[in-house]
């Protein structure tokens, strides 16, 4: 692992040897730096969520189970919809350091390749921004494929029964 500590320093530039995430105390410190922040997983697993739904060609993150579950919680009165930004995701969070996996569902047609590539540039690219964590890895398990027709078949089965 690799150390890439900084600091903001009285030019607004990355100053080498101090953490804006680890903080720094003192009259010498600039307020930036003064005191220590900590980031949830949950807040890492949010915004990482949310950028890989971004993707063109990503129909949905979470497996099988994963989905099925979530869509039980989210007809359960009170069940709370909340969990279904991470569904599909986990991440380690260190002090410096973050890694994410994430299991997505892939439009069919497209390049899975291509796909996965663009969902880690953007997680990536949202973690570390919003966070300051470097992001040392993101895997990522595709699936499943997501079928033109199986659209139909999702939205006749929810809901309505046979019988009215």
């Amino acid at each position: 692992m690799t150390d890439t500590t900084t600091s903001v320093g009285s030019a607004g530039r990355p100053e080498a040897g101090v953490s804006t995430l680890k903080g720094r105390t003192g009259a010498d410190a600039t307020a930036e730096t003064r005191g220590k922040t900590t980031m949830a997983d949950g807040v890492v697993a949010k915004i990482a969520g949310l950028a890989a739904r971004e993707v063109p060609g990503i129909h949905h993150l979470g497996g099988g189970v994963a989905r099925a579950f979530g869509a039980m919680r989210d007809r359960v009165p009170g069940g709370g919809g909340g969990g279904s930004v991470t569904q599909g995701v986990k991440v380690e969070v260190g002090e410096r350091q973050a890694a994410v996996d994430l299991n997505v569902v892939v439009e069919y047609g497209v390049s899975i390749v291509e796909v996965t590539g663009d969902v880690r540039t953007d997680v990536i690219g949202a973690v570390e921004r919003m966070t300051g964590l470097e992001v040392v890895e993101v895997n990522i398990a595709v699936d499943d494929v997501h079928l033109p027709d199986e659209e139909e078949a999702e939205e006749s089965d929810g809901g309505e029964g046979r019988v009215r």
